[in-house]
């Protein structure tokens, strides 16, 4: 049974004097009664802004707007919210209207690697199906809030229609991912039919689902749900908890359901300034997460979209974290630090630098105590020439090609592929000798 705490049932009652303990396990009574005014924050956390904050926070929503369930905002510590890791991350602060020069709408160009609406094929082996603007909540540090908040709509199935498509005439993807809003938001009715039409289609060997439910909105998570969900495998679910004080008693039911469902289960947390930007944090954060069964997935660099520049840190900041990871803590339980490239560019691993000399036949590397060691490279190794006939292969892989072409740095290192260059577009050099010509 979900806990239902007295802090709980006063705040559900502040909302319906009629609430009751199945209400407040009831997600779409969550949805229903979302809190979306300063005011109503105002009067159920029990705080008091000046006018002057007031006026400027709806300045922000007018923009950015707000949306925070009952159970999350639940989880706030209403005596020092200012500082509070759940407050930040669902309640407008006005520097979200501070816009740098460099921020973008659309730092990651989904919009513009999208060639049927509603869906992103950025990487050659996997597409992002976008199935709703709709989430329980929306995130101050959402990457999308060009889309989440500024309308909730939901896509029908005609609109789906066109994603998947494109998914059966495009043979390569072999990996559909669920994205929105929240694709838990939608019914289990509708979750059914995508899943369905998804799954049917010969060439998809994995579906994920990426949603943030089981952190702001657990109570979706229900029996009902889950029994759909186990018809679909094999299916990963990716949710987004970004500090400790998010792995309550009902968020671990929810992952417990999930996870006793045969359902694979990972987290991507954002870095965040003055939420989570500790090592000693993301440590305690990924350790309660695999005591749950879930894997530390990845740790986001807070993109470069509008509004979010006051929760973005240095990079050097999230290599920090990763040097008091690895060593200190099962390879398991460490995410990979990522930035998600402006431009389209997608995800680019960071670490710190373990390699620190190389030579022909030897290796210099560091370990997480600073130890320095050799090692050595084969005397005698003779590489396995690629020609892409992977039937013929003395390796035996025995599958037919996947992929018609190399792409970037795999060209330049590929035995079968005669590319010997990489060149910008705009190349002063090469520009001259066109000019030449």
């Amino acid at each position: 049974m979900h806990i239902y705490s007295e802090n709980q049932r006063r705040l559900a009652k502040n909302i319906a004097a009629d609430a009751t303990r199945s209400n407040w396990t009831d997600w779409k009574w969550h949805v229903r009664n979302s809190i979306k005014s300063i005011e109503g924050v105002e009067r159920l956390l029990g705080i008091e802004f000046t006018e002057k904050e007031r006026k400027a926070l709806r300045n922000t929503t007018e923009k950015f707007p707000m949306a925070i369930t009952p159970y999350y905002l639940s989880l706030i510590d209403p005596s020092d919210y200012r500082n509070d890791p759940v407050f930040m991350q669902a309640f407008p602060s006005t520097d979200e209207l501070r816009i740098e020069s460099h921020d973008m709408s659309d730092p990651l160009h989904e919009d513009e690697d999208s060639p049927v609406p509603g869906l992103t094929h950025r990487y050659p082996d996997r597409v992002l199906l976008h199935v709703s603007n709709t989430c329980a909540m929306y995130c101050r540090h959402c990457t999308r809030k060009r889309k989440v908040g500024d309308r909730d709509s939901i896509p029908s199935r005609e609109d789906l229609r066109q994603g998947i498509e494109y998914i059966r005439n495009t043979p390569q993807v072999r990996d559909v991912l669920l994205s929105g809003g929240d694709p838990f938001l939608l019914s289990d009715d509708m979750l059914d039919w995508l899943l369905t039409e998804i799954g049917g289609i010969e060439h998809v060997e994995v579906v994920r689902i990426g949603t943030r439910t089981p952190v702001v909105l657990p109570y979706r998570i229900t029996d009902e749900l889950v029994e759909m969900l186990k018809k679909h495998h094999p299916l990963w679910i990716n949710t987004h908890f970004n500090h400790p004080a998010e792995i309550t008693a009902s968020s671990k039911q929810a992952l417990a359901k999930l996870a006793n469902a045969g359902i694979p289960l990972g987290n991507q947390s954002v870095l965040l300034a003055g939420v989570n930007d500790c090592p000693r944090l993301i440590k305690v954060l990924n350790h309660k997460l695999v005591r749950n069964r879930v894997r530390p997935y990845y740790l986001y660099q807070c993109d470069l979209s509008e509004g979010l520049t006051h929760f973005r840190t240095p990079i050097g900041k999230g290599i920090e974290i990763l040097e008091s990871l690895r060593g200190h803590t099962s390879g398991f339980s460490i995410p990979t630090y990522v930035v998600d490239a402006p431009g389209g560019g997608g995800k680019i691993p960071l670490m710190p630098n373990y390699i620190i000399s190389w030579t022909a036949n030897k290796v210099v590397l560091r370990n997480y105590e600073g130890v320095i060691t050799t090692y050595h490279e084969p005397a005698h190794y003779e590489p396995t020439y690629c020609d892409r006939e992977c039937t013929t292969c003395n390796l035996q892989l025995r599958e037919a090609d996947a992929e018609e072409k190399a792409i970037g740095i795999e060209s330049l290192l590929a035995d079968w592929d005669d590319t010997q260059s990489l060149t910008p577009e705009e190349n002063e050099r090469i520009g001259r000798r066109t000019d030449a010509a």
